[in-house]
């Protein structure tokens, strides 16, 4: 295996946690960050001279350490955490020659980065940056802000942890609801963003379905009595339980409601529906346990061979009620088509702001298809060809390309 393979490997496998150990340390994320993208630079020239080191993961710690000290000592503001990254660095040290493994620090950066201190609208970004190694451009896509905003919103947030001192540790017991939301929601979009990359041609991006998932699974070891953590895992191995089944054999694109129920993993299924079960017994419902109830429903498919549209649709009513974003929104309009008619779904959809859909592929995608239903043929046509040029996927762009309505 060649240098770049192992690097590009231990990114997509250990970046959030090695960030995660070295700003738990320097207190300064920004920092952090950028000693370990020195750390990776300096392994590029290193190790194809001596060999790539038998814990890659360490010897980056030791480099990142090392960067971070040096700051440390050049830098007045930084000071104060010179005898702590030297004490750091001989344990990443002793890592390099023993049997230890670094501690796995992902979970605290999650609720340090949801400190009440810094602007909650940054929160989840700063966790999908900081923790999951997210860049701006794709973060700022996910929230429908132009790139630039978002990299500015990112960098004083950064520096609001560095100047301001922020705590790198868990906050009390009562203190964790109130940042649990952003967490999740970071947790959800990290996954959102994996399971776009059906192909996985990003390399960054295909293991973070799993990651997410891995993340999931600690919270609820942390807070076992959470129904929205056992509902947001729920909803993730939900969908993961339909990997398989998302491509035909030649790689078409296949849509829910074609997917072949053979396919999906009976396991993950179960181990969802136990969790959502769960969760509803706390007797405190909420945006994820909905998410997970909606995706629940489309799994009895696989038992009964139907889909109980008039179901998802009221549980859709009800997250829109809890949460009405924009894909909320556009699930439940499509719901309804499904459920009544294509002209109450267009009528839902018509009440979403124009500004708030700009750039969001699924509200174009569904409206071409209500508008070819309704026999707007023109109007079908324009929204199809706005929906393929939001699509990254060259699958979902031929299947679209496939739907249009022939012009008259």
């Amino acid at each position: 295996m060649d240098v770049r393979t192992t690097i590009d490997q231990v990114v997509r496998a250990s970046y959030g946690r090695l960030v995660a150990f070295l700003a738990a340390r320097s207190r300064d994320v920004a920092g952090a960050e950028d000693a370990l993208a020195e750390a990776f630079q300096a392994a590029l020239v290193t190790w194809p001279r001596t060999g790539v080191p038998e814990k890659p993961e360490a010897w980056l710690l030791v480099t990142a350490r090392r960067r971070l000290i040096d700051a440390a000592r050049h830098a007045r503001v930084h000071a104060a955490a010179a005898p702590s990254l030297l004490a750091a660095a001989a344990e990443a040290q002793e890592m390099t020659e023993g049997e230890l493994e670094f501690p796995d620090e992902r979970l605290k950066l999650l609720f340090v980065c949801a400190h009440p201190a810094i602007d909650p609208n940054v929160h989840t970004p700063l966790m999908l940056q900081t923790v999951l190694g997210l860049d701006a451009a794709r973060i700022a896509a996910a929230f429908l802000v132009q790139p630039s905003a978002m990299g500015q919103r990112l960098t004083r947030a950064k520096a609001k942890i560095r100047d301001a001192r922020v705590a790198f540790e868990l906050p009390c017991a009562a203190e964790l609801p109130q940042r649990l939301d952003a967490v999740l929601g970071a947790i959800y979009a990290a996954y959102g963003t994996g399971w776009e990359d059906v192909k996985g041609a990003d390399r960054r991006r295909d293991s973070l379905a799993a990651e997410a998932i891995a993340l999931g699974r600690l919270l609820l070891r942390m807070m076992p009595h959470e129904p929205e953590v056992k509902g947001l895992l729920a909803l993730m191995l939900h969908c993961a339980a339909r990997c398989a089944a998302r491509r035909s054999a030649n790689g078409q694109y296949l849509p829910l409601t074609e997917q072949d129920t053979t396919l999906w993993s009976r396991p993950l299924i179960d181990e969802a529906e136990q969790l959502l079960w769960a969760a509803e017994r706390a007797g405190r419902i909420g945006r994820y346990q909905l998410e997970a109830a909606i995706q629940s429903a489309h799994a009895g498919r696989a038992r009964t061979g139907r889909t109980d549209w008039e179901s998802i649709a009221l549980l859709y009513e009800g997250l829109v009620s809890h949460a009405p974003g924009i894909g909320a929104l556009v699930g439940r309009a499509a719901a309804v088509a499904e459920a009544r008619d294509a002209a109450t779904a267009w009528s839902l959809l018509q009440m979403i702001p124009a500004e708030a859909v700009a750039s969001y592929q699924p509200y174009w995608a569904l409206a071409a298809h209500l508008l070819k239903r309704l026999g707007q043929t023109t109007q079908s046509a324009d929204a199809y060809r706005r929906a393929i040029g939001l699509s990254e996927d060259s699958a979902l762009r031929a299947f679209l390309t496939a739907q249009m309505p022939a012009m008259p």
